[in-house]
């Protein structure tokens, strides 16, 4: 996953400056039809029963993973072809923090539901 212009300051801030950028307290996956960038952008789905869900992160070493399975409701409508997720500091609005394409798109129609299972949301620093 990338960081985000928003995240990269944040972290910047925070290892070499006194002061004490805010740390988000919960977090948040959302799915995109068209690729977000550095700046955020990109297309966010949005009507059909679609909201972003909750994430627990764990990290281990220069690994951050979801401990468990994310899970969004049924879809109302289709949502179209899935083609990239970000980590939000927010359900709705607030701040892209990482975002990344995904392996195989995923087209979600109606009745579908999208799985993403324990450990298959990788965040990596080298």
């Amino acid at each position: 996953m990338s960081f985000t212009n928003d995240l990269e300051t944040r972290a910047l801030q925070w290892a070499f400056t006194t002061g004490s950028p805010t740390r988000p307290t919960a977090w948040y996956v959302g799915l995109f039809t068209a690729a977000p960038s550095d700046t955020g952008g990109g297309t966010e789905v949005s009507g059909g029963s679609y909201a972003r869900q909750a994430v627990t992160l764990t990290v281990s070493g220069n690994l951050a993973t979801n401990g468990s399975a994310i899970e969004w409701p049924t879809a109302g409508a289709s949502w179209g072809t899935i083609t990239h997720v970000a980590i939000f500091d927010a359900l709705t609005t607030g701040n892209m923090l990482v975002y990344a394409a995904l392996t195989t798109s995923k087209t979600i129609s109606t009745g579908d539901v999208l799985r993403i299972p324990a450990g298959d949301l990788d965040i990596t620093l080298d």
